[in-house]
């Protein structure tokens, strides 16, 4: 779980520096890339979501 969790730290880092590069410079393949990452962020929480679940049943 921690692994996943680090996952998704970095996959926000990504996201994160993207989208601020598409709104403060209005770079469109910024935008592109953003929109990427959040869908694996999307796969990554749902993931979390189940094993999170599973953890609090322990």
């Amino acid at each position: 779980m921690k692994d996943l969790i680090e996952k998704i730290a970095a996959e926000f880092e990504t996201f994160k520096s993207d989208a601020e590069l598409q709104t403060e410079k209005g770079n469109k393949a910024a935008g592109t890339r953003a929109r990427k990452s959040s869908l694996e962020l999307e796969k990554f929480l749902k993931e979390f979501r189940k094993l999170s679940l599973v953890e609090s049943k322990k």
